[in-house]
């Protein structure tokens, strides 16, 4: 088993086309797009995700996966029955596009629990779970192959810690055994960029060690660079490798060490990075630099 390469495409949105993009990773040997979602995914008509994935197969990609940009699916924490009926009608609509542009894969990070009301998260956590099982339906009659769930890095955003991943991920586990000709699995998005600080920014578990956690249960990942408490995220190239704690090379080890545990052979991991900042004439140009130096610094690698 070996890990691909590809690229999330959050770092586009309201600045460059996807024709531009998929120019660029063409040109960069990636061929795995994870789409990430934008406001207008949730309305359009489906012209344009048929349209969207000729675009990348014209240029000999393929978009794997969708996958949440903003945490917009989050109702399913809130103890609203609106907010989350509204969850529901759009993670629905996340399916249909995936199959639409030929993904494996589509999913979200669950939710959060507003700090104020914390004590819903164990109600939460039960309302996303239930919803999840039957979106797995959904899932196998469009012919994806899984749902997928990211850890983050706070108990708000559950799963964060080992426990709350094996907790998720065994229950629908759990599900799929009981009805493996009716469901999907549900796997991890994973994100090395992802460790766990309580109030004080002592770290409870690095972002290896929740990596290390996850890995059995993971089916892509993130690639990000991060500081030492993970309060930012941000790219590859060189000033950001000194800077940064995730060691590409120490990161490939350490993929390598645990090879077997993998629960898919094709894992993706993709560079998750927004770039400079969005929206300013003497910063978004400076994106395709940006990109190409953070993937050719992880191609290096892996």
């Amino acid at each position: 088993m070996s890990i691909q390469l590809g690229l999330k495409t959050d770092c586009v949105e309201t600045r460059y086309s996807y024709d531009w993009l998929f120019d660029l990773l063409a040109e960069e040997g990636i061929t795995n797009v994870q789409l990430g979602s934008f406001y207008e995914l949730y309305v359009l008509e489906d012209s344009y995700f048929t349209d969207l994935r000729h675009k990348a197969e014209s240029r000999g990609l393929r978009i794997k996966s969708v996958f949440t940009a903003h945490r917009e699916l989050g109702g399913f924490f809130v103890g609203d029955p609106r907010m989350e009926r509204a969850a529901r009608r759009g993670f629905d609509r996340l399916l249909e596009v995936a199959a639409l542009v030929g993904a494996d894969y589509a999913g979200s990070n669950p939710g959060a629990v507003y700090r104020d009301k914390f004590s819903n998260k164990a109600v939460g956590t039960a309302c996303y779970l239930r919803h999840l099982k039957e979106l797995s339906r959904k899932a196998r009659g469009l012919g994806l192959k899984a749902l997928t769930m990211e850890p983050m890095s706070c108990l708000a955003e559950p799963p964060t810690t080992p426990e709350e991943m094996r907790a998720y991920i065994g229950e629908m586990r759990a599900e799929h055994e009981r009805f493996p000709d009716e469901t999907v699995p549900a796997w991890l998005c994973g994100d090395i960029s992802h460790g766990h600080c309580d109030t004080e920014k002592n770290v409870l578990h690095s972002n290896l060690d929740l990596f290390v956690a996850g890995l059995p249960m993971m089916c892509e990942f993130h690639f990000k660079n991060t500081d030492a408490i993970y309060s930012s995220t941000f790219g590859f190239n060189e000033a950001e490798r000194e800077r940064g704690i995730v060691d590409l090379a120490a990161f490939k080890a350490l993929c390598d060490a645990h090879v077997s545990e993998w629960p898919v052979d094709d894992v993706v991991g993709y560079l998750e990075i927004m770039g400079p900042k969005t929206g300013r004439d003497y910063s978004d140009p400076h994106l395709a630099d940006e990109l190409r130096a953070s993937l050719r610094a992880i191609k290096s690698v892996f």
